[in-house]
Protein backbone atom coordinates (compact mmCIF):
# COMPACT_ATOMS: atom_id res chain seq x y z
CA UNK A 1 0.00 0.00 0.00
CA UNK A 2 1.34 3.43 -0.96
CA UNK A 3 1.99 6.22 1.52
CA UNK A 4 -1.05 8.27 0.56
CA UNK A 5 -3.37 5.29 0.93
CA UNK A 6 -1.84 4.35 4.30
CA UNK A 7 -2.19 7.89 5.64
CA UNK A 8 -5.76 8.21 4.35
CA UNK A 9 -7.11 5.44 6.58
CA UNK A 10 -6.66 7.12 9.99
CA UNK A 11 -7.70 10.44 8.42
CA UNK A 12 -10.84 8.74 7.06
CA UNK A 13 -11.73 7.33 10.48
CA UNK A 14 -11.38 10.79 12.04
CA UNK A 15 -13.56 12.39 9.35
CA UNK A 16 -16.13 9.60 9.70
CA UNK A 17 -16.40 10.20 13.46
CA UNK A 18 -16.96 13.92 12.84
CA UNK A 19 -19.71 13.14 10.34
CA UNK A 20 -21.34 10.77 12.83
CA UNK A 21 -21.36 13.46 15.51
CA UNK A 22 -23.53 15.88 13.58
CA UNK A 23 -25.55 13.09 11.96
CA UNK A 24 -26.46 11.85 15.46
CA UNK A 25 -27.43 15.37 16.62
CA UNK A 26 -29.32 16.52 13.53
CA UNK A 27 -31.74 19.04 15.00
CA UNK A 28 -29.01 20.69 17.06
CA UNK A 29 -26.83 20.90 13.93
CA UNK A 30 -29.64 22.56 11.96
CA UNK A 31 -30.45 25.01 14.75
CA UNK A 32 -26.79 26.07 14.88
CA UNK A 33 -26.81 26.63 11.11
CA UNK A 34 -30.09 28.54 11.35
CA UNK A 35 -28.73 30.99 13.92
CA UNK A 36 -25.50 31.52 11.96
CA UNK A 37 -27.48 32.24 8.80
CA UNK A 38 -29.60 34.85 10.55
CA UNK A 39 -26.44 36.50 11.84
CA UNK A 40 -24.76 36.43 8.44
CA UNK A 41 -27.77 37.91 6.67
CA UNK A 42 -28.81 40.47 9.27
CA UNK A 43 -26.88 43.48 7.95
CA UNK A 44 -27.55 42.86 4.28
CA UNK A 45 -29.97 44.49 1.89
CA UNK A 46 -32.05 41.32 1.91
CA UNK A 47 -31.96 41.16 5.70
CA UNK A 48 -33.20 44.73 6.04
CA UNK A 49 -35.89 44.20 3.42
CA UNK A 50 -37.19 41.15 5.30
CA UNK A 51 -36.87 42.27 8.91
CA UNK A 52 -34.18 39.88 10.08
CA UNK A 53 -33.89 41.89 13.29
CA UNK A 54 -37.41 40.75 14.22
CA UNK A 55 -36.84 37.02 13.54
CA UNK A 56 -36.29 34.95 16.66
CA UNK A 57 -37.44 31.46 15.60
CA UNK A 58 -38.47 29.37 12.63
CA UNK A 59 -42.12 30.49 12.74
CA UNK A 60 -40.97 34.13 12.45
CA UNK A 61 -38.66 33.11 9.62
CA UNK A 62 -41.46 31.50 7.59
CA UNK A 63 -43.60 34.61 7.93
CA UNK A 64 -40.77 36.90 6.85
CA UNK A 65 -39.16 34.88 4.04
CA UNK A 66 -41.30 33.77 1.08
CA UNK A 67 -40.46 30.76 -1.06
CA UNK A 68 -38.64 31.90 -4.20
CA UNK A 69 -37.03 30.45 -7.30
CA UNK A 70 -34.20 32.16 -9.18
CA UNK A 71 -36.50 34.75 -10.74
CA UNK A 72 -37.59 35.79 -7.25
CA UNK A 73 -34.00 36.51 -6.21
CA UNK A 74 -32.72 37.78 -9.55
CA UNK A 75 -33.16 41.45 -8.61
CA UNK A 76 -30.75 41.01 -5.71
CA UNK A 77 -28.29 39.00 -7.82
CA UNK A 78 -28.28 41.72 -10.47
CA UNK A 79 -27.11 44.15 -7.77
CA UNK A 80 -24.28 41.74 -6.88
CA UNK A 81 -23.27 41.52 -10.55
CA UNK A 82 -23.31 45.33 -10.69
CA UNK A 83 -20.69 45.39 -7.91
CA UNK A 84 -22.75 46.05 -4.78
CA UNK A 85 -21.76 44.34 -1.53
CA UNK A 86 -23.79 43.15 1.49
CA UNK A 87 -26.72 42.25 -0.76
CA UNK A 88 -27.70 38.66 0.08
CA UNK A 89 -24.76 37.82 2.35
CA UNK A 90 -22.13 39.94 4.06
CA UNK A 91 -19.46 41.22 1.69
CA UNK A 92 -19.28 39.97 -1.89
CA UNK A 93 -19.32 36.42 -3.28
CA UNK A 94 -15.94 34.97 -4.24
CA UNK A 95 -17.52 33.33 -7.32
CA UNK A 96 -20.68 33.42 -9.37
CA UNK A 97 -21.63 29.92 -10.48
CA UNK A 98 -23.05 29.93 -13.98
CA UNK A 99 -25.79 27.43 -14.66
CA UNK A 100 -28.70 26.98 -17.04
CA UNK A 101 -32.23 27.79 -15.94
CA UNK A 102 -35.42 26.35 -17.39
CA UNK A 103 -37.32 29.66 -17.56
CA UNK A 104 -34.71 32.27 -16.72
CA UNK A 105 -31.95 31.39 -19.18
CA UNK A 106 -28.52 31.60 -17.59
CA UNK A 107 -28.48 31.77 -13.79
CA UNK A 108 -25.68 33.16 -11.62
CA UNK A 109 -25.59 31.49 -8.20
CA UNK A 110 -23.36 33.17 -5.60
CA UNK A 111 -20.64 31.18 -3.83
CA UNK A 112 -19.18 32.90 -0.79
CA UNK A 113 -16.03 32.30 1.22
CA UNK A 114 -18.22 30.64 3.85
CA UNK A 115 -20.10 28.40 1.41
CA UNK A 116 -17.08 27.19 -0.56
CA UNK A 117 -16.15 24.71 2.15
CA UNK A 118 -19.58 23.08 1.77
CA UNK A 119 -18.71 22.08 -1.80
CA UNK A 120 -15.13 20.99 -1.08
CA UNK A 121 -15.48 19.29 2.31
CA UNK A 122 -18.65 17.39 1.37
CA UNK A 123 -17.03 15.81 -1.69
CA UNK A 124 -14.00 14.89 0.42
CA UNK A 125 -16.15 13.43 3.21
CA UNK A 126 -18.00 11.20 0.74
CA UNK A 127 -14.69 9.54 -0.19
CA UNK A 128 -13.44 9.42 3.40
CA UNK A 129 -16.63 7.78 4.68
CA UNK A 130 -16.25 5.19 1.93
CA UNK A 131 -12.65 4.47 2.98
CA UNK A 132 -13.63 4.27 6.65
CA UNK A 133 -16.40 1.74 5.99
CA UNK A 134 -14.87 -0.35 3.19
CA UNK A 135 -11.18 -0.21 4.06
CA UNK A 136 -10.46 0.36 0.36
CA UNK A 137 -7.93 3.16 0.11
CA UNK A 138 -5.95 1.78 -2.80
CA UNK A 139 -7.58 4.13 -5.29
CA UNK A 140 -5.78 7.05 -3.59
CA UNK A 141 -2.48 5.86 -5.11
CA UNK A 142 -3.79 5.67 -8.67
CA UNK A 143 -5.09 8.21 -11.15
CA UNK A 144 -8.52 9.78 -10.72
CA UNK A 145 -10.61 11.28 -13.46
CA UNK A 146 -13.44 13.78 -13.04
CA UNK A 147 -15.44 14.36 -16.24
CA UNK A 148 -16.50 17.97 -15.93
CA UNK A 149 -16.70 21.40 -17.49
CA UNK A 150 -13.87 23.80 -18.19
CA UNK A 151 -11.98 25.18 -15.14
CA UNK A 152 -11.40 28.45 -16.99
CA UNK A 153 -13.22 31.32 -15.29
CA UNK A 154 -14.62 34.53 -16.72
CA UNK A 155 -15.26 37.65 -14.69
CA UNK A 156 -18.33 39.69 -13.87
CA UNK A 157 -16.90 42.95 -12.57
CA UNK A 158 -14.37 41.69 -10.04
CA UNK A 159 -16.10 38.36 -9.37
CA UNK A 160 -14.88 35.20 -11.20
CA UNK A 161 -17.66 33.37 -13.07
CA UNK A 162 -17.69 29.70 -14.10
CA UNK A 163 -19.47 26.36 -14.00
CA UNK A 164 -19.53 24.64 -10.61
CA UNK A 165 -17.25 21.81 -11.72
CA UNK A 166 -14.79 24.35 -13.11
CA UNK A 167 -14.82 26.39 -9.90
CA UNK A 168 -14.30 23.30 -7.75
CA UNK A 169 -11.44 22.20 -10.05
CA UNK A 170 -9.52 25.23 -8.85
CA UNK A 171 -9.77 23.98 -5.24
CA UNK A 172 -8.46 20.42 -5.57
CA UNK A 173 -6.21 19.66 -2.56
CA UNK A 174 -2.52 19.75 -3.42
CA UNK A 175 -1.96 16.16 -2.32
CA UNK A 176 -4.36 15.00 -5.07
CA UNK A 177 -3.17 17.22 -7.92
CA UNK A 178 -0.64 14.69 -9.20
CA UNK A 179 -3.32 12.00 -9.19
CA UNK A 180 -5.97 14.06 -10.92
CA UNK A 181 -6.76 13.73 -14.61
CA UNK A 182 -7.24 15.00 -17.26
CA UNK A 183 -4.71 17.82 -17.58
CA UNK A 184 -5.77 21.42 -17.12
CA UNK A 185 -5.29 22.08 -20.84
CA UNK A 186 -7.55 19.18 -21.83
CA UNK A 187 -10.17 20.23 -19.29
CA UNK A 188 -10.32 23.62 -20.98
CA UNK A 189 -11.35 22.15 -24.35
CA UNK A 190 -14.89 23.40 -24.98
CA UNK A 191 -16.02 20.94 -27.67
CA UNK A 192 -17.17 17.91 -25.69
CA UNK A 193 -16.42 15.23 -28.30
CA UNK A 194 -12.93 16.64 -28.89
CA UNK A 195 -12.46 16.83 -25.14
CA UNK A 196 -13.44 13.19 -24.55
CA UNK A 197 -11.13 12.10 -27.39
CA UNK A 198 -8.28 14.00 -25.74
CA UNK A 199 -9.13 12.48 -22.34
CA UNK A 200 -9.04 9.01 -23.87
CA UNK A 201 -5.58 9.68 -25.31
CA UNK A 202 -4.32 11.00 -21.97
CA UNK A 203 -5.74 8.26 -19.77
CA UNK A 204 -5.79 4.98 -21.69
CA UNK A 205 -2.27 4.03 -20.57
CA UNK A 206 -2.63 5.27 -16.99
CA UNK A 207 -3.46 3.44 -13.77
CA UNK A 208 -7.02 4.76 -13.44
CA UNK A 209 -8.54 3.79 -10.09
CA UNK A 210 -11.40 6.28 -9.58
CA UNK A 211 -13.74 7.70 -12.22
CA UNK A 212 -16.40 10.31 -11.52
CA UNK A 213 -19.07 11.98 -13.60
CA UNK A 214 -22.65 11.93 -14.88
CA UNK A 215 -23.30 8.32 -16.00
CA UNK A 216 -24.26 9.09 -19.60
CA UNK A 217 -21.05 11.01 -20.27
CA UNK A 218 -18.89 8.43 -18.48
CA UNK A 219 -20.49 5.77 -20.69
CA UNK A 220 -19.50 7.84 -23.73
CA UNK A 221 -15.92 7.98 -22.41
CA UNK A 222 -15.92 4.21 -21.88
CA UNK A 223 -17.15 3.52 -25.40
CA UNK A 224 -14.46 5.72 -26.93
CA UNK A 225 -11.84 3.97 -24.79
CA UNK A 226 -12.94 0.56 -26.05
CA UNK A 227 -12.98 1.77 -29.64
CA UNK A 228 -9.52 3.35 -29.37
CA UNK A 229 -7.86 0.40 -27.62
CA UNK A 230 -9.70 -2.46 -29.30
CA UNK A 231 -10.37 -3.99 -25.87
CA UNK A 232 -13.63 -5.66 -24.86
CA UNK A 233 -14.02 -4.27 -21.34
CA UNK A 234 -12.81 -1.34 -19.26
CA UNK A 235 -11.29 -3.83 -16.79
CA UNK A 236 -8.79 -4.84 -19.49
CA UNK A 237 -7.71 -1.19 -19.83
CA UNK A 238 -7.91 -0.20 -16.14
CA UNK A 239 -7.51 -3.39 -14.06
CA UNK A 240 -7.26 -1.40 -10.81
CA UNK A 241 -10.38 0.69 -11.41
CA UNK A 242 -12.39 0.13 -8.21
CA UNK A 243 -14.61 3.15 -7.49
CA UNK A 244 -17.19 5.05 -9.54
CA UNK A 245 -18.57 8.32 -8.12
CA UNK A 246 -21.74 9.57 -9.73
CA UNK A 247 -24.54 12.08 -9.33
CA UNK A 248 -26.98 14.18 -11.30
CA UNK A 249 -29.33 11.38 -12.36
CA UNK A 250 -30.55 8.06 -10.97
CA UNK A 251 -27.81 5.54 -11.72
CA UNK A 252 -29.93 2.38 -11.50
CA UNK A 253 -31.18 2.35 -15.11
CA UNK A 254 -27.53 2.51 -16.21
CA UNK A 255 -26.10 -0.03 -13.74
CA UNK A 256 -26.37 -3.26 -15.75
CA UNK A 257 -24.93 -1.60 -18.84
CA UNK A 258 -22.05 -0.21 -16.78
CA UNK A 259 -21.23 -3.60 -15.25
CA UNK A 260 -21.16 -5.15 -18.71
CA UNK A 261 -18.97 -2.37 -20.12
CA UNK A 262 -16.57 -2.42 -17.16
CA UNK A 263 -16.41 -6.21 -17.06
CA UNK A 264 -16.73 -6.46 -13.29
CA UNK A 265 -18.63 -4.93 -10.42
CA UNK A 266 -17.03 -1.88 -8.82
CA UNK A 267 -18.12 0.05 -5.75
CA UNK A 268 -20.23 3.13 -6.45
CA UNK A 269 -20.81 6.28 -4.42
CA UNK A 270 -23.73 8.58 -5.16
CA UNK A 271 -23.46 12.29 -4.42
CA UNK A 272 -25.98 15.14 -4.58
CA UNK A 273 -24.10 18.32 -5.44
CA UNK A 274 -25.84 21.37 -6.88
CA UNK A 275 -24.72 24.86 -7.78
CA UNK A 276 -26.72 26.06 -4.78
CA UNK A 277 -24.94 23.71 -2.36
CA UNK A 278 -23.71 20.18 -1.76
CA UNK A 279 -26.81 18.60 -0.25
CA UNK A 280 -26.12 14.93 0.48
CA UNK A 281 -23.79 12.01 -0.17
CA UNK A 282 -23.85 8.24 0.22
CA UNK A 283 -22.11 7.62 3.53
CA UNK A 284 -22.60 3.85 3.54
CA UNK A 285 -22.62 1.03 0.98
CA UNK A 286 -24.86 -0.96 3.33
CA UNK A 287 -27.70 1.53 3.86
CA UNK A 288 -30.24 2.97 1.45
CA UNK A 289 -30.14 6.66 0.63
CA UNK A 290 -27.85 9.66 0.92
CA UNK A 291 -26.94 11.33 4.20
CA UNK A 292 -28.35 14.86 4.32
CA UNK A 293 -25.51 17.29 5.14
CA UNK A 294 -26.78 19.21 8.17
CA UNK A 295 -23.79 21.14 9.52
CA UNK A 296 -22.42 22.86 6.44
CA UNK A 297 -24.15 26.18 5.99
CA UNK A 298 -27.52 24.98 4.64
CA UNK A 299 -30.78 25.19 6.59
CA UNK A 300 -33.36 22.94 4.93
CA UNK A 301 -37.08 23.31 4.52
CA UNK A 302 -39.54 20.99 2.84
CA UNK A 303 -42.93 21.24 1.17
CA UNK A 304 -45.01 18.13 0.33
CA UNK A 305 -44.65 17.87 -3.43
CA UNK A 306 -48.38 17.48 -4.00
CA UNK A 307 -48.93 20.84 -2.24
CA UNK A 308 -46.10 22.74 -3.90
CA UNK A 309 -47.24 26.06 -5.36
CA UNK A 310 -50.60 26.04 -3.59
CA UNK A 311 -51.65 28.96 -1.40
CA UNK A 312 -51.91 26.75 1.69
CA UNK A 313 -48.77 24.67 1.07
CA UNK A 314 -47.31 23.21 4.26
CA UNK A 315 -43.75 24.44 4.85
CA UNK A 316 -41.75 22.51 7.44
CA UNK A 317 -38.25 22.12 8.82
CA UNK A 318 -36.37 18.88 9.39
CA UNK A 319 -38.10 18.16 12.69
CA UNK A 320 -41.45 17.49 11.01
CA UNK A 321 -40.47 15.44 7.95
CA UNK A 322 -41.85 11.91 7.53
CA UNK A 323 -40.37 8.84 5.89
CA UNK A 324 -41.95 8.02 2.54
CA UNK A 325 -43.35 11.46 1.67
CA UNK A 326 -42.25 13.16 -1.54
CA UNK A 327 -41.02 16.69 -0.70
CA UNK A 328 -39.88 19.71 -2.66
CA UNK A 329 -36.59 20.75 -1.04
CA UNK A 330 -36.00 24.39 -0.07
CA UNK A 331 -32.57 25.84 0.78
CA UNK A 332 -31.35 28.69 2.95
CA UNK A 333 -27.59 29.02 2.63
CA UNK A 334 -24.51 30.96 3.69
CA UNK A 335 -24.14 31.92 0.04
CA UNK A 336 -27.20 34.15 0.52
CA UNK A 337 -30.01 32.02 -0.87
CA UNK A 338 -33.16 32.45 1.18
CA UNK A 339 -36.31 30.31 0.90
CA UNK A 340 -34.82 29.10 -2.36
CA UNK A 341 -36.57 26.36 -4.31
CA UNK A 342 -34.04 24.45 -6.41
CA UNK A 343 -36.80 22.49 -8.14
CA UNK A 344 -35.78 19.04 -6.85
CA UNK A 345 -37.93 16.55 -4.99
CA UNK A 346 -36.66 14.11 -2.36
CA UNK A 347 -38.04 11.34 -0.18
CA UNK A 348 -36.72 10.41 3.25
CA UNK A 349 -35.87 6.74 3.69
CA UNK A 350 -34.65 7.26 7.26
CA UNK A 351 -34.81 9.90 9.99
CA UNK A 352 -32.17 8.28 12.20
CA UNK A 353 -29.97 9.42 10.58
CA UNK A 354 -31.66 11.63 8.00
CA UNK A 355 -31.15 9.94 4.65
CA UNK A 356 -32.88 10.83 1.39
CA UNK A 357 -33.27 9.63 -2.17
CA UNK A 358 -33.71 12.13 -4.98
CA UNK A 359 -37.06 11.42 -6.64
CA UNK A 360 -37.03 13.95 -9.49
CA UNK A 361 -37.79 17.53 -10.41
CA UNK A 362 -40.89 19.56 -9.61
CA UNK A 363 -41.34 20.31 -13.32
CA UNK A 364 -40.38 16.79 -14.47
CA UNK A 365 -43.60 14.83 -14.16
CA UNK A 366 -46.49 13.65 -16.32
CA UNK A 367 -49.97 14.63 -15.28
CA UNK A 368 -51.71 15.32 -18.57
CA UNK A 369 -54.65 13.28 -17.25
CA UNK A 370 -54.24 13.76 -13.49
CA UNK A 371 -51.90 10.77 -12.99
CA UNK A 372 -48.94 12.79 -11.63
CA UNK A 373 -46.29 10.23 -12.56
CA UNK A 374 -42.90 11.18 -11.09
CA UNK A 375 -39.32 10.29 -11.98
CA UNK A 376 -38.86 7.83 -9.12
CA UNK A 377 -41.77 5.70 -10.40
CA UNK A 378 -40.53 5.75 -13.99
CA UNK A 379 -36.92 4.95 -13.00
CA UNK A 380 -38.04 2.12 -10.73
CA UNK A 381 -40.40 0.53 -13.26
CA UNK A 382 -37.81 0.67 -16.03
CA UNK A 383 -35.11 -0.81 -13.78
CA UNK A 384 -37.37 -3.72 -12.79
CA UNK A 385 -38.57 -4.40 -16.33
CA UNK A 386 -35.01 -4.28 -17.65
CA UNK A 387 -33.92 -6.80 -15.03
CA UNK A 388 -36.78 -9.19 -15.85
CA UNK A 389 -36.13 -9.07 -19.60
CA UNK A 390 -32.33 -8.84 -19.54
CA UNK A 391 -32.46 -5.42 -21.19
CA UNK A 392 -29.77 -2.74 -21.04
CA UNK A 393 -30.71 0.94 -21.29
CA UNK A 394 -28.56 3.80 -22.57
CA UNK A 395 -31.02 6.67 -22.03
CA UNK A 396 -34.75 7.41 -22.14
CA UNK A 397 -37.45 10.07 -22.11
CA UNK A 398 -41.18 9.81 -21.40
CA UNK A 399 -43.93 12.18 -22.58
CA UNK A 400 -47.73 12.06 -22.95
CA UNK A 401 -49.36 11.63 -26.34
CA UNK A 402 -52.63 13.48 -25.77
CA UNK A 403 -54.00 13.47 -29.33
CA UNK A 404 -52.86 10.35 -31.16
CA UNK A 405 -53.89 9.84 -34.75
CA UNK A 406 -56.00 6.90 -33.64
CA UNK A 407 -57.06 5.26 -30.40
CA UNK A 408 -56.82 6.43 -26.81
CA UNK A 409 -54.08 8.73 -25.49
CA UNK A 410 -50.98 7.09 -23.97
CA UNK A 411 -47.56 7.63 -22.45
CA UNK A 412 -44.82 7.43 -25.05
CA UNK A 413 -41.41 6.11 -23.98
CA UNK A 414 -38.39 7.01 -26.11
CA UNK A 415 -35.72 4.43 -25.20
CA UNK A 416 -32.22 3.87 -26.51
CA UNK A 417 -31.22 0.26 -25.83
CA UNK A 418 -27.72 -1.16 -25.76
CA UNK A 419 -29.31 -4.61 -25.40
CA UNK A 420 -32.82 -4.90 -26.78
CA UNK A 421 -35.62 -7.09 -25.42
CA UNK A 422 -36.47 -10.26 -27.32
CA UNK A 423 -40.01 -8.91 -27.69
CA UNK A 424 -40.57 -5.17 -27.53
CA UNK A 425 -44.32 -5.80 -27.13
CA UNK A 426 -43.80 -8.04 -24.09
CA UNK A 427 -41.33 -5.58 -22.59
CA UNK A 428 -43.79 -2.69 -23.03
CA UNK A 429 -46.56 -4.75 -21.42
CA UNK A 430 -44.32 -5.61 -18.44
CA UNK A 431 -43.27 -1.99 -18.08
CA UNK A 432 -46.89 -0.84 -18.13
CA UNK A 433 -47.91 -3.35 -15.46
CA UNK A 434 -45.08 -2.14 -13.24
CA UNK A 435 -46.13 1.48 -13.75
CA UNK A 436 -49.67 0.57 -12.73
CA UNK A 437 -48.34 -1.00 -9.53
CA UNK A 438 -46.33 2.11 -8.71
CA UNK A 439 -48.98 4.73 -9.50
CA UNK A 440 -52.62 4.04 -8.61
CA UNK A 441 -53.86 7.04 -10.62
CA UNK A 442 -52.17 5.72 -13.75
CA UNK A 443 -53.73 2.30 -13.10
CA UNK A 444 -57.20 3.83 -12.75
CA UNK A 445 -56.78 5.67 -16.07
CA UNK A 446 -55.75 2.44 -17.82
CA UNK A 447 -58.56 0.40 -16.24
CA UNK A 448 -61.06 3.18 -16.92
CA UNK A 449 -60.18 3.28 -20.63
CA UNK A 450 -58.95 6.86 -20.41
CA UNK A 451 -55.45 5.78 -21.45
CA UNK A 452 -54.19 2.85 -23.45
CA UNK A 453 -51.02 1.07 -22.29
CA UNK A 454 -47.72 2.80 -22.91
CA UNK A 455 -45.90 2.65 -26.24
CA UNK A 456 -42.15 2.46 -26.81
CA UNK A 457 -40.28 4.23 -29.59
CA UNK A 458 -36.73 2.99 -30.12
CA UNK A 459 -34.14 5.77 -30.32
CA UNK A 460 -31.28 5.11 -32.75
CA UNK A 461 -27.82 4.17 -31.46
CA UNK A 462 -26.19 7.30 -30.01
CA UNK A 463 -29.45 9.10 -30.73
CA UNK A 464 -29.57 10.88 -27.38
CA UNK A 465 -25.96 12.02 -27.76
CA UNK A 466 -26.75 13.37 -31.23
CA UNK A 467 -29.87 15.06 -29.85
CA UNK A 468 -27.90 16.75 -27.04
CA UNK A 469 -25.27 17.84 -29.55
CA UNK A 470 -27.99 19.38 -31.74
CA UNK A 471 -29.13 21.39 -28.71
CA UNK A 472 -25.59 22.57 -27.85
CA UNK A 473 -25.77 20.61 -24.58
CA UNK A 474 -23.28 17.82 -25.16
CA UNK A 475 -21.29 16.90 -22.05
CA UNK A 476 -20.49 18.72 -18.84
CA UNK A 477 -23.34 18.83 -16.33
CA UNK A 478 -26.08 18.66 -18.98
CA UNK A 479 -28.65 15.89 -18.57
CA UNK A 480 -31.55 14.60 -20.66
CA UNK A 481 -34.84 15.27 -18.82
CA UNK A 482 -36.38 11.88 -18.12
CA UNK A 483 -39.96 13.18 -17.90
CA UNK A 484 -41.96 15.97 -19.46
CA UNK A 485 -45.61 16.97 -19.26
CA UNK A 486 -45.48 18.26 -22.84
CA UNK A 487 -44.11 16.99 -26.14
CA UNK A 488 -41.47 19.61 -26.93
CA UNK A 489 -38.53 17.26 -26.37
CA UNK A 490 -40.43 14.20 -27.62
CA UNK A 491 -41.17 15.87 -30.95
CA UNK A 492 -37.49 16.76 -31.33
CA UNK A 493 -36.42 13.19 -30.50
CA UNK A 494 -38.46 11.78 -33.39
CA UNK A 495 -35.64 12.89 -35.73
CA UNK A 496 -33.33 10.44 -33.90
CA UNK A 497 -35.57 7.37 -34.25
CA UNK A 498 -36.43 4.96 -37.01
CA UNK A 499 -39.76 6.80 -37.26
CA UNK A 500 -38.16 9.96 -38.65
Amino acid sequence: MGLKAALSKPFAKLAYRKVQRWANSPLQAQETVFQKLLSGGANTLFGRDHGFDKISDYDDFKKAIPIRDYEGLSGYIEKIIAGEKDVLWRGKPIYLCKTSGTTSGTKYIPITKESMSNHIDSARNALLCYIAESGNAGFINGKMIFLQGSPELDRSGNIPVGRLSGIVANHVPRYLLKNRMPSYETNMVEDWEAKVDAIVDETMNENMTLISGIPSWVQMYFEKLLEKTGKNTIEEIFPNFSLFVHGGVNFEPYRNNFIKTIGKKVDTIETYPASEGFIAFQDSLKEEGLLLILNSGIFYEFIPADQYGEDNQKRISLVDVKVGVNYAIILNTNAGLWGYSIGDTVRFVSTSPYRIVVTGRIEHYISAFGEHVISEEVDGALEEAAGIHGVEIVEFHVAPEVQPQEGLPYHEWFIEFSKQPDSLKDFASELDQLMQKKNIYYKDLIKGNILQILKIVQVDQNGFIRYMKSQGKLGGQNKVPRLSNDRVLANELVAFTGNS
